[in-house]
């Protein structure tokens, strides 16, 4: 890599870890204002909710197929993925290489997503649970429809 275009990189993500700090130090002043303590910490089905949530919407933004028309922009379809998913990689093009990195990499996601939760679970924790309860649904039926076609491909052959 050469060193204009390692700058480069380096640029782009210590914008997007500066955009990172800002949005999390938004939801610090959002809870502040709302004026509510903070609340205790999260029992074990709140955490699991919260981590099964992030999962998905991580994979939903990130990889799915129906979420194509918000990476577009800044990615370029590499081929099929997993079941109703697509792999792509960030276009090279100036202002775009770092966001498509970061909309098309679940495990970059997961960071802003959980961030999103646990500020969301501070100010609004009902609304949270029923929205981390809802995605939580979802990723276990997406189990269930994977298991499903597995069982039913071996039981054909």
């Amino acid at each position: 890599m050469g060193t204009l275009q390692g700058l480069r990189s380096h640029t782009g993500h210590l914008g997007a870890v500066a955009g990172f700090a800002g949005y999390a130090a938004g939801w610090a002043v959002l809870r502040r204002r709302a004026g509510q303590p903070l609340p205790a910490s999260p029992g074990p089905w709140d955490l699991l909710l919260t981590a099964t949530a992030t999962f998905r919407l991580s994979r939903l933004i990130g990889k799915a197929t129906v979420t194509r028309p918000l990476r577009a922009p800044f990615t370029r379809v590499d081929g099929a993925g997993a079941p109703a998913e697509l792999n792509e990689t960030p276009r090279e093009e100036p202002g775009r290489t770092t966001l498509g990195e970061l909309i098309s990499c679940p495990f970059c996601l997961s960071v802003w997503v959980v961030t999103t939760f646990t500020g969301a679970r501070a100010i609004w924790p009902e609304a949270t649970r029923t929205v981390t309860g809802a995605l939580t649904a979802l990723a276990v039926s997406d189990a269930l429809q994977l298991g499903y076609t597995a069982l039913s491909e071996r039981t054909e052959h």
